[in-house]
């Protein structure tokens, strides 16, 4: 029997950022100074998809700082965004040496967001016969959805891990179509990205609107049906509305090669890794990682060395980003 072929592609930054504010009232720092809280975060989710879902294929997608496609067009674009904490961007190398590490390869391209990368190589994927799972907490990623394609949205304090597939994205957000998550984020706009939307149109309404009008070009067609203010809005910043859908569209056709073989799950460089590891001062989480224990098993996670102070604290860190129940996908309704 021909083996399932499963790809998971990682949005690196936006696991990053979710884990180093996960611990932004209580951040692990070791005792060199470093604040490690977004490494180990990233590194559990890391180990989490490895050790349970068992993918065939991965990859880790980043941003770069080269300007994109999408700034080129719209200069507001996320310029909305405070500045990365020092930190957090001091602990962003560390990351891409972990993922190194595991031997996953890094993948970017100039002039385009991890996001584009990622829609990009998902729709390749599927031509190829892969099952992918877009592994990122970002709702933008919704309009790719489809049989072979699936959102896995990572487990968080306590809650578990969502796969989403056409049907939790059109529940979600009562569309009848995956696609509708383009124009949903162009009339409803986006602040985290700075997408501007169309004013006065909120979720709900957007929801509405596209009910009964389909697409945000449907709804231009027919302001006539509007009154009083939305009216007003919708005829006024049609453009803006037009334009914040484009920005909300993920980019398919970056030029960048699905190589199938570049992407195999291969053996983490365990030499590398136990180095890594003991200069980030993970112990724990490297006992965990060196024995195969199951992320499931917080009880050997959390026993430490009487009078270890920094192994308890870093076993009780770790028991917070553990969620209390991990499922496999198969284990997931999708």
């Amino acid at each position: 029997m021909k083996e399932k072929k499963t790809l998971f592609l990682l949005d690196a930054m936006a696991l990053i950022y979710r884990s180093y504010f996960a611990f932004s009232k209580n951040p692990r720092i070791n005792s060199k100074g470093l604040n490690t809280s977004a490494v180990l975060g990233f590194a559990n989710t890391l180990l989490d998809v490895l050790k349970n879902q068992k993918p065939t294929h991965i990859g880790v997608a980043f941003d770069t700082m080269a300007q994109t496609k999408r700034q080129e067009g719209y200069a507001e674009y996320k310029a909305n965004r405070e500045k990365m904490p020092e930190d957090l961007s001091a602990s962003i190398p560390w990351v891409v040496e972990l993922i190194k590490g595991f031997n996953i390869p890094i993948l970017k391209v100039d002039g385009y967001e991890a996001d584009d990368v990622i829609g990009t190589l998902a729709k390749k994927a599927e031509k190829e016969g892969f099952t992918t799972y877009m592994m990122t907490p970002d709702k933008d990623f919704g309009q790719l959805v489809s049989e072979n394609i699936f959102m896995y949205k990572p487990a968080r304090m306590g809650n578990k891990a969502e796969v989403w597939g056409p049907r939790e994205v059109c529940e979600r957000y009562s569309l009848k179509n995956p696609l509708q998550m383009i124009d949903l984020l162009g009339l409803w706009g986006d602040a985290s990205d700075n997408i501007p939307g169309i004013p006065g149109i909120g979720e709900k309404t957007a929801i509405k609107l596209l009910d009964k009008y389909g697409s945000i070009e449907e709804l231009i067609k027919n302001t006539d049906d509007l009154k009083g203010k939305q009216k007003e809005n919708v005829e006024n910043f049609a453009e803006q509305g037009l334009v914040s859908k484009q920005l909300a569209t993920i980019v398919l056709d970056v030029p960048i090669e699905f190589e199938e073989e570049e992407l195999v799950l291969n053996e983490p460089n365990e030499e590398f890794l136990k180095e890594l590891f003991e200069e980030l001062e993970f112990r724990n989480f490297g006992k965990r990682f060196f024995t195969n224990q199951s992320m499931e098993n917080t009880e050997e996670t959390s026993k430490v060395v009487q009078g270890d102070l920094f192994a308890a604290a870093e076993a009780e860190a770790e028991e917070k980003m553990m969620p209390d129940e991990m499922k496999t996908i198969d284990d997931v309704d999708h």
